[in-house]
């Protein structure tokens, strides 16, 4: 008896090292790609490059998405992660000199940058504090983000400026629902790949500073 228990406590251990390493991983990675974007922004923006367009910017980010999942058990997605990272950067870079370009667009840039790490830093300090898990939004937010995301197309294509907003507001809940579900998984072991857990929340927080960042622009007037 004595023995299963000390065997049950060894396993409690190990599971508890794992998950605090897919942790540890996961945001030292994060940092890393978000520093990958920034730079990539700064470069894109200083270089005045155009946008590449949204179908171009599609292809380039489902494509590096789809081989970071391919690849997230091997050194080829830490390659592919920065690619995509950065390629996204880059795209990013256009956007922000175009926003800059407002009176108020360097203001307006940083607010949606700080509310961007409250939001991360309060939800996830939530789920790292608390510890549940919500594996039962997964399915919610699946159908959700598929739904914005698609509402978003249209949107753009018919310059339909009222649902975009709609769907820029439900990207930032769909987008901390996201960063409250992946953290939940890490921290009771239901992730144990720190490139899928890392991927998860960069795509979240780069939803996250777009959605926000659009409505500010639309409240401000400057849409």
């Amino acid at each position: 008896m004595a023995a299963t228990r000390q065997q049950e406590a060894v396993l409690v251990q190990e599971s508890v090292l794992a998950t605090n390493s897919v942790l540890r991983n996961t945001y030292w990675l994060l940092a890393l790609t978000l520093l990958c974007t920034a730079g990539c922004a700064a470069i894109s923006s200083a270089l005045a490059l155009p946008h590449p367009g949204m179908i171009l910017t599609l292809v380039g980010y489902f494509g590096l998405l789809f081989l970071t999942h391919k690849f997230s058990n091997s050194s080829l997605g830490l390659v592919f992660i920065f690619l995509l990272t950065g390629f996204m950067g880059f795209t990013l870079g256009p956007i922000l000199s175009a926003v800059a370009s407002f009176p108020n667009g360097d203001q307006t840039i940083m607010t949606a940058f700080g509310a961007t790490g409250v939001i991360f830093l309060g939800v996830s300090g939530y789920a790292l504090t608390t510890r549940k898990r919500f594996s039962f939004m997964s399915g919610f937010l699946v159908v959700g983000i598929l739904g914005a995301f698609v509402l978003g197309l249209i949107a753009a294509i018919f310059q339909l400026s009222a649902l975009s907003l709609a769907v820029s507001a439900a990207f930032v809940l769909l987008s901390s629902g996201l960063i409250l579900y992946q953290t939940g998984e890490i921290v009771n072991g239901g992730e144990t790949n720190y490139i899928l857990a890392t991927i998860t929340l960069w795509v979240s927080l780069y939803n996250l500073f777009m959605s926000l960042l659009h409505l500010l622009m639309a409240f401000s007037g400057e849409d």
